[in-house]
């Protein structure tokens, strides 16, 4: 499938439209703690979020950089290991039908449920916050990548076969391919689902702090306005995860995004013509 690129106005629409809704979001915000004179510790104003953001900026940047290198190290860790599990139940037909139906009866366990057996068997610390980020984006690689290698036309393996192509090139330059649509839909759905792994994973086994400590901290405190600033920041993660993962695919696909059909107009044939 191949996709038009954006001149200057089509990236201007693009981005404009996110920013008028989320300047309408903060307006709508901010009338409804005046109008309904909501108090702040209910419902802090944007301005008081902003304030608070503010004097409190080197604590909640502090915590943003290592919720990030959680996220990116648990996300990189769950993607690597869901692709090579795919591609080994894609090989062996035996391997897929024992571990496959394990793998769906495991989504069925709340994520914060293993998050509690994880600190008990890793103790406190880094390895299991990787892990519960890796195992929220483990379960989309898997079945999404595995659906890829399935969709591969059986009349092109057979072609290639017929002229003396090796597994591992029929891997490469056939079934790979075909796993990079599906691979990305799932890591982008995963991006923003993995910042709520992190989070998780802080609430219950971080030693160094980030984004999850501080809204425990925040909420035990009733600090409403600190707890909406490092809501802002996990949003901001959230989004930057997920253009992260768009540039990727941006660079891992440029047939989808490198053609563009030329336009017939009145003028067509002449236009060829020296």
């Amino acid at each position: 499938m191949y996709t038009e690129p954006f001149g200057w106005r089509g990236w201007l629409l693009r981005l404009g439209g996110p920013m008028v809704a989320l300047v309408l979001v903060i307006l709508a915000w901010d009338l409804a703690v005046r109008w309904f004179d909501i108090p702040a510790y209910v419902l802090p104003s944007p301005e008081r979020t902003l304030d608070h953001t503010l004097a409190d900026w080197d604590t909640l940047w502090e915590g943003f950089r290592i919720t990030f290198l959680t996220f990116l190290m648990g996300f990189l860790l769950g993607a690597v290991s869901g692709f090579a599990f795919a591609v080994l139940m894609d090989m062996s037909g035996w391997v897929r039908s024992v571990l496959y139906p394990i793998l769906i009866a495991s989504q069925a366990v709340p994520v914060i449920a293993i998050s509690a057996a994880l600190t008990i068997w890793l103790g406190f610390g880094l390895a299991p916050k990787l892990v519960i980020v890796a195992l929220v984006v483990f379960f989309p690689v898997v079945v999404n990548v595995l659906d890829g290698l399935n969709s591969v036309d059986r009349d092109m393996l057979n072609l290639v076969k017929s002229m003396g192509a090796s597994r591992a090139k029929i891997f490469r330059y056939v079934k790979l391919p075909a796993t990079y649509t599906p691979l990305f839909s799932a890591l982008k759905l995963s991006a923003t689902f993995s910042v709520t792994g992190a989070v998780i994973g802080e609430w219950t086994a971080s030693t160094s702090g980030g984004l999850g400590a501080y809204l425990l901290q925040a909420n035990s405190r009733l600090n409403t306005a600190g707890t909406f600033s490092a809501i802002v920041f996990l949003a901001l993660l959230g989004v930057v995860s997920f253009l992260l993962v768009v540039g990727a695919e941006y660079l891992m696909t440029p047939w989808r995004n490198g053609s563009k059909a030329r336009r017939w107009s009145r003028r067509y044939w002449r236009d060829d013509k020296p």
